[in-house]
């Protein structure tokens, strides 16, 4: 969008995790503000129209109309953990929040090289923005431990650990599919 730039790539203006977006991680998507290939947004613009506000909960206004739906379907990020994860980052501050996300992004980075069969993008990165630090912890160090085995028998293993965090959590790890609100 014209007019529209961001220094903050990792986490969107609206709260989305971009880091661990598999559209940001396979270079489809720049992140909002992030240059060629990003898409004309309502929430940049009424940024703009805002002062060029950083983050949406840096508005007056915020909860504004434009979230009313926003997190009832997910786009190739859940927005399921969008409200938690803002919650988080305005409770911790930038640095710490920013430090618990690259430490997220750095274990599925190890999940999706050294555990991914072509079949569980989308579990892991889901894993990732919806279960907490320390699970994901957890799982990554129980899967260093195991000896070495075919992709197959890696991802197999990665995945039960990971769904077996979310049950106990009562997080399901499967996108909502249906329509993604867009903010007019």
């Amino acid at each position: 969008m014209k007019g529209f730039t961001r220094t903050e790539l990792r986490f969107s203006l609206c709260g989305l995790n971009c880091a661990l977006c598999s559209m940001h991680l396979g270079g489809y998507c720049p992140g909002c503000g992030g240059g060629a290939g990003n898409q004309s947004c309502a929430i940049a613009r009424c940024s703009l129209e805002h002062g060029g506000v950083a983050f949406c909960w840096e508005c007056p206004e915020y909860p504004c109309a434009r979230y009313d739906g926003f997190d009832d379907a997910d786009s190739f990020i859940p927005h399921r953990g969008r409200a938690r994860d803002v919650e988080a980052f305005r409770a911790l501050g930038a640095d710490a929040y920013f430090a618990q996300l690259s430490e997220k992004r750095e274990i599925l980075g190890l999940l999706l090289a050294e555990y991914n069969d072509g079949r569980r993008k989308t579990l892991f990165t889901s894993a990732a923005c919806l279960l907490p630090l320390e699970d994901l912890r957890a799982a990554a160090a129980e899967l260093s431990a195991m000896p070495d085995a075919p992709v197959k028998e890696k991802a197999l293993a990665a995945a039960r650990l990971l769904q077996n965090s979310a049950d106990r959590r009562g997080v399901s790890l499967k996108l909502k599919k249906g329509q993604v609100h867009r903010p007019s």
